[in-house]
């Protein structure tokens, strides 16, 4: 079955519509990973600390603006400047956090900035807390989902 780009984001807009979202739409990893695919020019902007990155691992090819800063997860006040600064407001962009929660506030700056095709990838990077184990990782999210990430910076 071919994977088509304006199913892909009908259905990231829907998500966006039922759930009153100030932004494009909603992404699963996997149709965000797709989205990378299909469409050369979309962005993947990763929202998460360094630290994450470096101790979780990262998305190959991904922009990386942090949302909040480590220690302490104090608010990056040049977000939107930084962001204006690193993609074309005409681009289709996506933000990834580690769970969805910095990635849909990311959207919504992003939409009030005048990005029109503003994305939150659901999940994240490391999705829900299985707390059977007490981890991150294996229930849902990008790497779960067992798209390409690495550990090297």
């Amino acid at each position: 079955m071919m994977v088509n780009l304006s199913d892909i984001l009908a259905r990231a807009q829907a998500r966006a519509r039922d759930n009153n979202l100030p932004y494009a739409g909603s992404l699963t990893p996997k149709e965000a990973q797709s989205v990378l695919g299909l469409a050369p020019a979309a962005r993947l902007v990763d929202v998460r600390t360094r630290a994450e990155l470096d101790l979780v691992g990262r998305v190959p090819g991904a922009q990386h603006i942090e949302w909040a800063f480590y220690p302490g997860m104090k608010p990056n006040p040049d977000f939107p400047a930084q962001l204006n600064m690193q993609v074309d407001k005409e681009s289709l962009v996506m933000f990834l956090c580690r769970t969805g929660g910095r990635s849909h506030n990311a959207a919504i700056v992003a939409a009030q900035e005048g990005f029109a095709e503003s994305y939150n990838i659901l999940e994240g990077f490391e999705g829900e807390t299985d707390h059977a184990a007490n981890q991150r990782g294996n229930l849902n999210g990008w790497r779960a989902a067992g798209l390409p990430w690495t550990n090297v910076g």
